[in-house]
C-alpha cells in the first residue's frame, strides 16, 4: 500500500471516529471505545481536533496536493460544451 493510500485511510477511518465521538457526546449515547496505544492516541488527541481546526481552504488545498486524490472537478455552467462528433 503506497504511504498516501494508507494516510487516507488512516486519516478517513479516525476523523469518522472522532465524529462518533462528538455526536455520542452531544446526544448522550453510548461512545466509541476509549484510544489504546500510540496510534490510535496520535490519531484521536491530535491529528483529528488539529485537521477539524484546518480551514477549508488549507484541507482542500492539502487533499488536491495528495497522489491518487485527483478527483474531477465540476465545470462551470459557463464553459462551452465539448464538441463530440455524431456517433455513426
Amino acid at each position: 500500500m503506497s504511504p498516501s493510500r494508507w494516510l487516507r485511510k488512516n486519516a478517513e477511518h479516525y476523523l469518522m471516529v472522532a465524529a462518533q465521538d462528538r455526536v455520542a457526546r452531544r446526544y448522550g449515547v453510548t461512545r466509541p471505545r476509549r484510544p489504546t496505544g500510540l496510534e490510535e492516541l496520535f490519531w484521536l488527541r491530535l491529528f483529528a481536533p488539529l485537521y477539524a481546526r484546518l480551514p477549508w481552504s488549507v484541507r482542500s488545498r492539502a487533499l488536491r496536493l495528495m497522489p491518487g486524490s485527483h478527483r474531477k472537478q465540476w465545470t462551470s455552467w459557463t464553459d462551452p460544451p465539448r464538441r463530440r462528433d455524431p456517433a455513426v
